[in-house]
């Protein structure tokens, strides 16, 4: 896994929101406006916690007539245990 990869799943795992989302499309695939409908947030907010979820490779979306259906993506979940073995600070950074 690139740092950059590592970046977008670290930046898409920092809040409670997206590791809510993760967590309830591993359960079963869920369409956005349900998943829009648990958070007091508007519909848009969610669609975009989801863009960000899914540019990290967490989850899939699917069109499935008018709605969006969103499952995680098992695949790149089971790589998340390898994120540990990353080097987090390089060299330069630790000077």
């Amino acid at each position: 896994m690139s740092e950059a990869e590592v970046d977008r799943v670290f930046h898409a795992l920092a809040t409670s929101t997206r590791r809510d989302i993760l967590r309830r499309t591993s359960e079963r695939e869920q369409s956005v406006s349900t998943l829009a409908s648990d958070y007091d947030m508007a519909f848009a907010a969610v669609q975009k916690h989801v863009s960000v979820l899914e540019a990290a490779n967490l989850i899939v979306k699917r069109a499935e007539g008018r709605e969006w259906l969103v499952r995680a993506n098992p695949v790149d979940l089971e790589a998340a245990p390898d994120l540990y073995g990353v080097k987090i600070f390089s060299s330069s950074a630790a000077k």
